[in-house]
């Protein structure tokens, strides 16, 4: 309902988790559970990254009583996870950051939901490699044994009637400041690439390796472009991880130095072309020109990949003097046959796509009159 809304203390708490919370947390949906104000949102499921996923937490708060502290419902797959039991004098020093959260809780205070959850995710890592420690696997207890040093590193274990028994490790490389990197750098969180290593539980598979980043990442570098390296019959991630760092490492050294590329690329078009009407500032993979053949004008609007000179780019032209019946300007298809060669330098590329241009004019006014018959 649009009248729903979340009472002043739960947004502001709310608003803070989302906002600092290492990682990129979001509400799947909230909902009311008071009788006396149906309205009022005071309870909401919160998904969390852990793992190259998300754990699903349902947090309940009682608008009717605000100063208490909510309620936390873990996942059905998680029954075994009983972090508030810890709390007590029987918990220990391990248990004293959650005690105090919760003993010293105050609605008034927007930063109580984000320790707690980050707390509770703490605990949540723990109790997983207490979970992956137990299975009866001796090379996963090697892997587990020789990895959990790393700094950052994930592990959960999948089990259930509809799951494989597998146990996932979610490994970050690289030890670089990526975002530091990128002059201008929009991200407000830290980039990250990821190995996500799957092995199943009591059998000598090799393991299933993804390469996984942060998804605004994809507008320097993208994964999926990463060629693994073999995993070896025998192998193990201490042996493993090393070659791929150094791989990716210099992937991403030439991935930051293309930007440089892109950009002499576009300003090497301006002399030829005009000053763009609109470039990307940062990544340079974005740049539109407007182009004059005689009194026909359009624009040309260019697409540079992130792995550009190796791939060429790609030019898309739109009329500005022609529509189509719905009234949007007519636009050439993808076009990407124009005289092209990765060894060519800069100023050559920019003038065999300006002389490509002036050819292709003619082309594209006799298709739009074409398509206005």
């Amino acid at each position: 309902m649009a009248s729903d809304y979340f009472p002043p203390f739960i947004a502001a708490q709310l608003n803070y988790l989302i906002t600092h919370f290492p990682q990129a947390v979001k509400v799947e949906q909230a909902w009311s559970g008071s009788r006396n104000y149906p309205g009022v949102l005071d309870r909401f499921t919160l998904c969390i990254p852990y793992c190259l996923d998300y754990i699903k937490w349902d947090i309940i708060y009682n608008a009717e009583f605000p100063l208490s502290a909510p309620d936390v419902v873990f996942g059905p797959e998680d029954e075994q996870f009983h972090p508030f039991r810890l709390t007590g004098s029987e918990g220990g020093d391990e248990a004293k950051p959650l005690k105090m959260i919760l003993s010293d809780w105050s609605y008034k205070d927007p930063t109580r939901l984000c320790a707690l959850i980050q707390e509770l995710r703490n605990e949540y890592i723990l109790y997983q490699q207490k979970r992956a420690g137990a299975v009866n696997d001796y090379r996963l207890k090697f892997e587990i044994n020789t990895m959990l040093s790393r700094e950052g590193i994930e592990i959960q274990v999948s089990s259930g009637l509809e799951k494989p028994e597998e146990v996932k490790f979610a490994v970050p490389l690289l030890d670089m400041n990526i975002n530091k990197m990128v002059h201008g750098c929009p991200w407000r969180h830290l980039q990250k690439i990821q190995l996500q290593v799957v092995y199943p539980i009591g059998k000598k598979y090799t393991p299933r390796l993804k390469l996984i980043s942060t998804t605004e990442l994809k507008a320097l570098f993208s994964v999926e472009d990463v060629k693994l390296p073999t995993w070896v019959d025998g192998m193990c991630m201490a042996e493993y991880l090393p070659h791929l760092e150094e791989s990716l490492q210099g992937q991403i050294m030439e991935a930051v130095s293309s930007i440089d590329v892109r950009r002499h690329f576009i300003e090497a078009l301006a002399p030829l072309l005009g000053r763009p009407l609109e470039a990307e500032p940062i990544f340079c993979r974005k740049a539109t020109f407007l182009v004059a053949s005689g009194a026909f004008t359009f624009q040309a609007h260019l697409s540079i990949p992130t792995q550009f000179p190796k791939q060429q780019a790609a030019l898309m032209l739109m009329s500005n003097q022609h529509f189509n019946s719905h009234h949007a300007p007519i636009r050439s298809a993808l076009l990407t046959d124009y005289p092209w060669s990765p060894r060519w330098d800069i100023s050559q590329m920019a003038e065999r796509m300006f002389d490509f241009l002036l050819d292709e004019a003619v082309n594209f006014k006799r298709y739009c009159n074409e398509m206005q018959l």
